[in-house]
C-alpha cells in the first residue's frame, strides 16, 4: 500500500493515476502488490515486461526512474560535461496500451529526463526499426542509445534496451551498476509532467530521423552491396511480412539501396498493429503458423522466397519453396552459415585476408560457421548467449584488427559487418536477397546451395525446443537437480557424456583448471554437455521469456543417420534431463 501511495504522488498521467487511485480506495492490497512487487528489474537487455501501472511493469514511471539510473551512471563512468557534449539518442517502436502508456510516451519520458539533465538528445520523429539506434550511437558519436520495444513478445509487453557509447548492449558488470544506481535515482529529478509534453520543443531534442535513415541506408549499400546491376535487372520475385511491426519502410529501402526491385508485401501484416492480429505470438522464429499468410501471398505472385523481420525489425526469418509445394523454413542456425560463407566469399574477392576476417556466435548457436572458419582460415570466437555478449566480442575483436563479416545467434539474429554492433534484420534482409539473387542467377535454389555448403564443411544438424517454465524458481530447481551437487549426469540413455560446462557455477571439465574460458553467472542458468559421439547439448534459462530453452546438435558425413541419432537423443535428453512430466510442464517437441 505504501509503493501505492508514493506512485500517487508522483504519477502524472491521469489514466494510471486513476487506476492505483482506485485500488487504494478499495484497499485491494492483492492487485496492487500484483502490480507494484516485484519491482520490474535491470537485467538483459535492459528492462522488458507487461505494459500497466506500478513499479512491477513498463511504464513512464519505470522509464523515468531507469533514465535516470543510466544517466547516473553515464555521468559517474564518462563524466557529466562528456555526456552533455556527446548527447544520447532514443528510439521507439509501435506499441501501445489502454492506460494511453505507449512506446512513444515512453520515448518522449526519457528525453525529458535527459534535457532536464541538460543533455543532448537525438530524438527520433517516428517509430523506427531498432538497428537505427545503435547505428545512430555510432554515427553522432553518441554516449549511449535507448530503445522502447518488445521486440517479438506478446502484445501486452514492452521494453527499454540500452547500448554503449560503442553501439553494443551492456555486458556485466556495467548492467549491475546500473541497476544499482536506478535504486539510488528512484525519486524524480525534477517535476517532469509537462516537460514530457513539450519535449520536442526543447533546443537539446533534435530530430535525427532522415539524417540517420540516409547515412546507414548509404553506409550499407556501399559496405555490404556486391552486384546492384544483377539485382537492378533479377527477375526473382521475393514476398516480405513485417509482421505487424515497423520494419516495412526500412527493409523496402533497403532493398532500394542494393537497386533490389521492389518485394511483395504481405498486406494483412505490412503497417504497424499493436493488437497484431493475425498472429499468436509475432515471431517469425516460430514457424509455419506465424510465415501462413506469406506463404499463401508467394503462392499468388509466384515467388519462391520469403522474408520476414520480426516486429522491431531487427531479426530475419527466411524460408524457400521446395519441389512437392512444401516450404522449406530455415533456421537460424542455417541462415548464419549461408551468410557467414556469402560474406566471406565476397570479402575474398575484394583481396582481403582469410587470417584478418572473423566470424562471432554465441555457444548455443551451430558449430558448422566454426568448421567454416577453421577450413577457410578465419578467426572464429565463441561467445554467451546474447547479442550484448556477441558484438562486444566482435568490437574487441576490431580493436584486435579483425574485420568481422557475420556475428549471428541461432535465434535469427544477424550482424553483417560493421553498419551496427547489434543484430539487424533490416541489412540482413537485403544482403540474403542479394545473395539469393546471384544462386537463383547460376540455377541454383538456397536450399541446393546450402546442401553443397554441407558436403564442403560436414552436415551439422541441429534442433532448438523449449519448455515452459512459468515460475523462475522452478528453473533453478531444475538444474540443482540435474548438477546434483556437482555430480553430474554421465549418460543419457545409452550416450556417454564426455565434457560437462556449467556456466552458472563456472565448472568445465574439459580445462586443466576446471574453470570455465566463459564468463559465468549465478544469476542465469546454462549447462552444456559434450557427448563422446560428437553432440552438443546446451540448457538453459532464458532472460526474456518464461522458457527453459535446449539447443542440440550433431555432424555426421550421412545426414540420414545424423539426423536419426539427433532425434533419439533431443527426446532422451528433454525426458531424462528436463522431466516435463514430472514437473508438469509443456515442452515443443522434435519433428
Amino acid at each position: 500500500m505504501d509503493a501505492a501511495k508514493e506512485w500517487l504522488e508522483i504519477d502524472f498521467h491521469v489514466p494510471t493515476r486513476t487506476v492505483v487511485q482506485s485500488l487504494v480506495e478499495k484497499a485491494d492490497t492483492a492487485s496492487i502488490s500484483k502490480m507494484f512487487v516485484p519491482r520490474i528489474a535491470f537485467g538483459t537487455a535492459g528492462l522488458r515486461g507487461p505494459m500497466g501501472a506500478g513499479y512491477g511493469n513498463m511504464n513512464h514511471i519505470t522509464v523515468m526512474q531507469c533514465t535516470q539510473g543510466i544517466l547516473a551512471y553515464l555521468e559517474k563512468t564518462l563524466g557529466s560535461d562528456e555526456v552533455k557534449a556527446r548527447g544520447v539518442v532514443i528510439g521507439y517502436d509501435h506499441r501501445w496500451s489502454a492506460t494511453g502508456v505507449d512506446s512513444e510516451m515512453m520515448a518522449r519520458t526519457a528525453a525529458a529526463v535527459c534535457v532536464q539533465r541538460g543533455i543532448k538528445v537525438y530524438l527520433f520523429s517516428s517509430m523506427v526499426a531498432t538497428p537505427l539506434v545503435p547505428f545512430c550511437v555510432k554515427h553522432k558519436r553518441c554516449a549511449a542509445g535507448m530503445m522502447v520495444t518488445a521486440s517479438h513478445n506478446p502484445k501486452d509487453d514492452n521494453g527499454y534496451k540500452m547500448y554503449g557509447a560503442n553501439g553494443a548492449q551492456l555486458c556485466e558488470p556495467h548492467d549491475k551498476s546500473i541497476a544499482g544506481l536506478i535504486l539510488e535515482h528512484l525519486k524524480p529529478w525534477a517535476d517532469y509532467g509537462t516537460a514530457i509534453e513539450s519535449v520536442r520543443d526543447s533546443p537539446l531534442c533534435v530530430d535525427i530521423l532522415e539524417e540517420a535513415k540516409d547515412a546507414y541506408f548509404k553506409e550499407m549499400a556501399a559496405s555490404l552491396c556486391h552486384h546492384a546491376q544483377d539485382n537492378a535487372v533479377s527477375s526473382l520475385p521475393i514476398v516480405y511480412t513485417a509482421m505487424h511491426g515497423v520494419g516495412a519502410p526500412f527493409t523496402a529501402r533497403s532493398f532500394e539501396a542494393f537497386k533490389l526491385k521492389p518485394f511483395f508485401t504481405v498486406s494483412e501484416q505490412n503497417d504497424p498493429d499493436p493488437s497484431f492480429p493475425t498472429v499468436a505470438y509475432p515471431n517469425p522464429e516460430e514457424g509455419k503458423g506465424a510465415l501462413e499468410l506469406s506463404f499463401s501471398k508467394a503462392l499468388s505472385v509466384n515467388s519462391p522466397l520469403v522474408l520476414a523481420n520480426d516486429p522491431d525489425a531487427d531479426r530475419l526469418a527466411v524460408a524457400e519453396l521446395q519441389d512437392g509445394g512444401k516450404w522449406k523454413i530455415f533456421s537460424g542456425n542455417e541462415i548464419g552459415m549461408l551468410l557467414a560463407h556469402w560474406l566471406f566469399r565476397k570479402a575474398v574477392e575484394k583481396g582481403k585476408s582469410p587470417n584478418k576476417l572473423a566470424v562471432v556466435a554465441s555457444t548455443v548457436s551451430s558449430k558448422m560457421t566454426r568448421a567454416l572458419a577453421e577450413k577457410e582460415g578465419m578467426r572464429f570466437e565463441e561467445t554467451l548467449t546474447g547479442f550484448k555478449w556477441i558484438c562486444n566480442k566482435k568490437f574487441d575483436l576490431q580493436q584486435e584488427g579483425y574485420e568481422v563479416i557475420l556475428a549471428f545467434e541461432e535465434s535469427i539474429g544477424f550482424c553483417c559487418g560493421d553498419l551496427v554492433n547489434d543484430k539487424d534484420g533490416v541489412c540482413a534482409a537485403a544482403v540474403f536477397a542479394e545473395m539469393s539473387v546471384q544462386l537463383y542467377k547460376a540455377g541454383k535454389t538456397v536450399s541446393k546451395h546450402l546442401n553443397d555448403l554441407y558436403e564442403s564443411y560436414g552436415h551439422f544438424i541441429s534442433r532448438q525446443g523449449y519448455v515452459l517454465v512459468p515460475n523462475p524458481r522452478l528453473t533453478v530447481e531444475i538444474f540443482d537437480k540435474i548438477r546434483n551437487k556437482s555430480n553430474y549426469p554421465t549418460s543419457v540413455g545409452p550416450y556417454k557424456i564426455a565434457q560437462v560446462r556449467d556456466l552458472t557455477t563456472g565448472y568445465d571439465s574439459s580445462t586443466a583448471d576446471n574453470k570455465t574460458t566463459l564468463p559465468a553467472s549465478t544469476s542465469s542458468q546454462h549447462l552444456t554437455f559434450t557427448f563422446e559421439n560428437g553432440c552438443i547439448a546446451n540448457l538453459r534459462g532464458s532472460g526474456t521469456e518464461p522458457k527453459l530453452k535446449y539447443y542440440v546438435e550433431l555432424h555426421g558425413n550421412d545426414p540420414a543417420k545424423v539426423t536419426e541419432t539427433l532425434l533419439d537423443m533431443v527426446k532422451l535428453i528433454v525426458i531424462t534431463l528436463l522431466e516435463p512430466e514430472l514437473n508438469g510442464l509443456k515442452w515443443a517437441g522434435v519433428e
